[in-house]
This record gives C-alpha cells, sequence and structure tokens, in this order.
C-alpha cells in the first residue's frame, strides 16, 4: 500500500466494531501513530488499567514526585505488545529530543523523562499515558478495514483529551452518525 496522505490512517481513531471479534479490543478507541506499506502502529486510548496508578509507576521507576504535583495521571492498557514500553500521548506544548511528531495536534513521546517532567509538574498540558501498543503487519489493518472490523474518524485535541474515557468509543461512533445499536457482528453479503 503507498504511504500518502489520501492512504495513510496517522493521526486517525480506529474504532471497533462487533466484527473485531477480538475480546481485547472490544469497543476500542485506537490512535494511529504510524501507517505505511509495512504496517501500522497505534495507541489504544480508552482501555484504563485500573491496578496500575501513576503513583505505583513513579515509585517502582524511582521517580520523586513533586508535593506540589496533586495529578494522578490514568494509566491505560495501549495494546497488547510489549507492555513494558511506555508512550506518552500528548499536544505539541512539549517536546523533547526524543518526541516524534504524529501530525500538526499530536507528538508521542516514550521515554522515562518525559514522566519525570510530569512528576515535576512540567510537560506537556494534555496527556495520555498507556503501556503497550497495538501492531498490525503489512497488508493486516487494510484487511480488517475492508472486513469492517474498524470505523475511522479524525482524532481531535477535545475528542482524546477531553472526552471521559469510558464515554470516547460511543462519543466518536456517535460523531460518525453511527447508531451503536446497530453496529453487528456479522458481515453482510450481497
Amino acid at each position: 500500500m503507498p504511504n500518502s496522505e489520501d492512504t495513510s490512517l496517522i493521526g486517525k481513531l480506529l474504532l471497533a466494531t462487533p466484527q473485531i471479534g477480538d475480546p481485547r479490543f472490544a469497543q476500542a478507541a485506537i490512535f494511529i501513530c504510524a501507517h505505511d506499506e509495512h504496517g501500522a502502529m497505534g495507541l489504544v486510548v480508552n482501555q484504563k488499567m485500573e491496578n496500575v496508578k501513576s503513583d505505583h509507576l513513579f515509585e517502582q521507576l524511582n521517580i520523586e514526585k513533586s508535593e506540589a504535583v496533586q495529578v494522578q495521571l490514568p494509566v491505560m492498557q495501549g495494546g497488547p505488545v510489549d507492555m513494558a514500553r511506555g508512550f506518552l500521548l500528548h499536544s505539541k506544548d512539549y517536546k523533547q529530543k526524543d518526541t516524534v511528531d504524529v501530525n500538526e495536534e499530536f507528538s508521542v513521546t516514550g521515554t522515562l523523562e518525559a514522566l519525570r517532567c510530569i512528576a515535576a509538574g512540567e510537560g506537556p498540558k494534555d496527556k495520555i499515558f498507556m503501556l503497550g501498543y497495538a501492531g498490525w503487519g503489512e497488508g493486516q489493518l487494510e484487511q480488517e478495514l475492508s472486513e469492517n472490523a474498524w470505523l475511522v474518524i479524525s482524532a481531535t485535541p477535545d475528542l482524546l483529551f477531553k472526552t471521559a474515557t469510558n464515554k470516547l468509543w460511543l462519543t466518536a461512533v456517535n460523531m460518525l452518525g453511527i447508531d451503536p445499536s446497530h453496529l453487528s457482528g456479522e458481515a453482510g453479503h450481497a
């Protein structure tokens, strides 16, 4: 598949449909960070890890949290691949040498320095932290799209950073003008 603005899903949000067939991705909203002819990489932005808190993460990583910082950063399950690896999806107001600009609105940083900045009360204004990522091999995502496993919507800062995690999938599906009750796990055949 050619890597062009017309076909790339970079900066888009994939919304799982019942066709996905994998319970790990039920009602998942996945922000696509990379997509080309070799495959794709995305971050699940709406599956909170209830048993992992940022304070515990800071402690495990020996990151000292400023007493003035009261924020409890939710930790998301970014996907089933490399769950020990952390990613910070964030607004463009923060950059370090390892930050990757995804598009005009979003960047991704995958270093401990980003967490240190957050613990010190610095870092990006808007952010989502996750462990792990979702990955697709060559042609795999395109196949899933052709099987109607995903809906696609443009990601916006308001949608990703201002919508409650547990309402993100439904909000995005509704933005597409789709009634979720009409989504089916059965494929139609002509």
